[in-house]
């Protein structure tokens, strides 16, 4: 059962769960667009194909608060307001390791398609976030993140780069094990409503279970 936060005419916000994908992909699993368009069909009773814009996504194993367009112009409006940083993403992530205070870290990231992989390079593009620690156990750290850019695997190749990987990340934490769930949540979301112009924010509670529940 997929949570819904919010709907009007224009916006489907929703918690998705951890490790659906967002859309669909070779793995053929149920993705978290198409699960949506289904409730919207039965629950509107509508006939035909059922428009969803997917203006944002998350990674598989990450879960969280989204936002999708039941319009085009929706879509169109959301779409433009990420381009120009006016969406405002906050993840919480569990990284290896001890942090302390806050900052900021800039790369420039490029993406291996082949191998569905990211990597910091100088013929990448321009990757910014905020962090900022939110407590310290067992050699682990809470880190609330503001992501300013929106790169694929952002977070997880920032982190991993400074030797801070995030907890259960199988793809840049070398020490990761197949058991463990990627400690990486997107927590809040905040952006103009793209007709009444409100702004809009969501918060969700973080995952009651390891390593999030360390630190609660």
């Amino acid at each position: 059962m997929i949570k819904v936060i919010y709907e009007d005419n224009h916006l489907l916000v929703v918690v998705k769960p951890i490790n659906m994908p967002t859309q669909e992909d070779n793995s053929k699993d149920l993705d978290l667009l198409n699960a949506l368009k289904k409730y919207i069909k039965e629950k509107y009773n509508k006939p035909g194909n059922v428009y969803l814009g997917l203006v944002h996504r998350l990674d598989r194993p990450v879960g969280g608060v989204m936002v999708f367009a039941k319009t085009s112009k929706a879509a169109s409006r959301l779409n433009e307001q990420i381009k120009n940083n006016l969406v405002k993403k906050t993840y919480y992530a569990v990284i290896c390791g001890n942090l302390s205070g806050k900052g900021s870290f800039e790369d420039y990231l490029i993406k291996d398609e082949k191998k569905n992989i990211s990597y910091v390079s100088d013929k990448g593009k321009y990757s910014k976030l905020n962090y900022e620690v939110i407590g310290n156990k067992d050699n682990k750290t809470l880190v609330k993140i503001n992501l300013i850019t929106g790169r694929s695997h952002q977070i997880r190749v920032q982190f991993s780069s400074r030797d801070y990987p995030l907890y259960g990340d199988m793809k840049y934490n070398k020490r990761a094990k197949l058991n463990e769930q990627l400690a990486l949540f997107s927590k809040e979301l905040e952006f103009i409503h793209p007709v009444t112009k409100e702004v809009m924010k969501f918060s969700v509670d973080l995952p009651n279970a390891y390593p999030f529940n360390l630190f609660s």
